[in-house]
């Protein structure tokens, strides 16, 4: 019988601790992780000493269904993935609930002891890593209003993630790392995988079980590269309409929030962001209704 299991870029041939007679492992996963890498390798560590936590979120739309996905790696050589679905988001909300579900699921399984004290986040959204690390104290001075006095979007969310690093024993114990999106990191690909999955409401068997069992190389870890550069804000263009589908009834809305209104927690319904009025007929092509259906305001 051949086990492995992938930890870094490297297998653990697990045959040689295995009792073929007895069907029963003879070696804890710390001795696993001594005999292959030493007692003071670099990669053994990580494992023993962190806790890893790959997130992602994904948005069909934008605003439209979305998805996220996380894995998180405990010191105790425990593995568990996560996902979850919801119908009208947006990318940055699904990115926000990624890092949410991964921290309150952590602090869950720690009730009882804390696992270790270091939780090392590996997002690819500048998005949060710049809000928690950057604006958010700007944000709290001014009563969650930005720099252009308009309110801060998710401001429930990063207020619930302030929180969370608050019960996890704060900032300091808490690490931020920037892990670029579709360059191969097992971790954020298996994370995208996920959340992609949860958007369209597919089925992903999520992973929960040891590392050595684990088939993503988890710790393949990215290189530890700063943020890009922050692009000069381009003038955001404005939707000319949100068309919604419900009970056979078509209604245009002018802002996101009242199309939300109408289509949260409603089963079929549909909806769809129309940038100038000739796109609105090719929506209601989509969904199967004639260019001509009239259209409620």
């Amino acid at each position: 019988m051949n086990i492995q299991a992938r930890v870094g870029k490297s297998y653990i041939d697990y045959q040689k601790f295995f009792d073929s007679s007895l069907w029963t492992l003879k070696t804890t996963y710390e001795e696993t992780l001594n005999a292959e890498y030493g007692e003071s390798g670099m990669l053994k560590e990580k494992v023993m000493k962190e806790i890893i936590l790959f997130t992602d979120g994904a948005c069909s739309g934008n605003p439209g269904p979305g998805g996220w996905g996380a894995v998180l790696a405990l010191p105790n050589g425990q593995i568990k993935e996560l996902g979850g679905h919801k119908a009208a988001t947006t990318n940055n909300e699904m990115e926000l609930a990624a890092v949410i579900q991964g921290i309150k699921c952590l602090l869950f399984l720690s009730q009882s002891a804390k696992v270790a004290e270091n939780l090392v986040i590996y997002t690819d959204s500048t998005y949060v890593i710049r809000g928690i690390t950057q604006w958010v104290w700007a944000w709290m001075r001014n009563d969650w209003k930005t720099a252009e006095g308009k309110e801060v979007s998710h401001q429930p969310l990063w207020q619930e993630l302030m929180r969370l690093i608050q019960a996890w024993g704060g900032k300091k114990f808490v690490h931020w790392k920037y892990s670029r999106g579709h360059v191969g990191t097992p971790g954020n690909e298996r994370c995208d995988v996920i959340a992609v999955a949860f958007s369209k409401k597919q089925y992903e068997p999520l992973y929960e079980g040891s590392l050595l069992q684990y088939s993503v190389a988890i710790y393949d870890l990215p290189e530890d590269v700063g943020l890009p550069e922050m692009r000069p804000k381009a003038e955001k263009k404005v939707a000319y309409s949100y068309l919604s589908l419900l009970g056979g009834q078509v209604v245009r809305h002018r802002d996101w929030a009242s199309c939300e209104r109408r289509v949260k927690g409603q089963s079929g319904a549909k909806f769809k962001k129309a940038m100038s009025e000739t796109e609105e007929p090719q929506i209601l092509k989509e969904w199967g209704l004639s260019p001509q259906t009239s259209i409620k305001e």
